[in-house]
């Protein structure tokens, strides 16, 4: 805790006085651009990775980055706090893109390919029963790079489960459809600090680096988002 407090010192005397403004204009609202969903890992900072300031990113974190799907009528199938962070994203916020956010070596994965890590943890085991659709994927496909432990092959394809459990949202649907969103689905390596952003046509995440930010299109491109997404369709259960 003595850490945390010298923190909040530090940040007073160090960067409270370059950012005063900025906090001063965020005091009278938020427009980010980009709703940030990711893991609660502590290794997984996101201003930090995409050297963000205040007011950037709209972010929304939790255990394995998952995204109850919807029902048919837009009502979330699980906790209602992750699709509220969706619709205030995209309905009041209206962001422009949804990054899902994965990463290498996720406890959340390693308790879906092992369920006894959650043995007496009966919240949990029920929350990670939306990452089922991802193990089922792993099981029938294969994994999208098999030279990774199984943990990260599981940790990848449920960022694409995830973007299809998302699409699933009449209003996430909507506006992509519309052209007004885009969905997409990074990956970041803990031991490299690598980021890793998913490419529809190669079938793979492919590392983000200066090259892949040059030639990068800016706004909605359907070459880059899951087929099920693209075509309209989302997974919201196995398979």
């Amino acid at each position: 805790m003595r850490d945390l407090i010298l923190g909040i010192v530090d940040f007073r005397e160090q960067h409270l006085p370059v950012l005063a403004e900025r906090f001063k204009a965020l005091s009278e609202g938020q427009s980010p651009d980009t709703l940030f969903i990711t893991c609660a890992d502590s290794r997984v900072v996101p201003n930090l990775l995409l050297s963000t300031d205040p007011g950037d990113l709209f972010t929304m974190r939790n255990v394995g980055n998952l995204i109850p799907p919807s029902s048919a009528d837009g009502i979330s199938t699980g906790d209602l706090s992750e699709a509220s962070a969706v619709e205030y994203a995209v309905s009041v916020l209206k962001v422009r893109t949804i990054v899902v956010c994965g990463h290498s070596g996720c406890g959340a994965m390693k308790a879906v390919l092992d369920p006894d890590m959650t043995a007496g943890a009966h919240n949990l085991a029920r929350w990670l029963y939306h990452a089922d659709a991802a193990a089922f994927r792993l099981a029938q496909d294969g994994p999208l790079d098999a030279a990774r432990p199984p943990h990260d092959q599981l940790s990848q394809l449920n960022v694409l489960s995830q973007i299809d459990h998302l699409a699933s949202y009449p209003i996430v649907r909507e506006r992509v459809a519309k052209g007004l969103l885009q969905l997409i689905g990074w990956w970041f390596d803990i031991a490299t600090g690598d980021m890793h952003a998913w490419r529809e046509r190669d079938r793979r995440f492919v590392l983000i680096d200066r090259a892949f930010a040059e030639s990068a299109p800016i706004g909605p491109s359907a070459a880059d988002l899951p087929a099920s997404t693209r075509t309209g369709g989302a997974s919201s259960g196995k398979g």
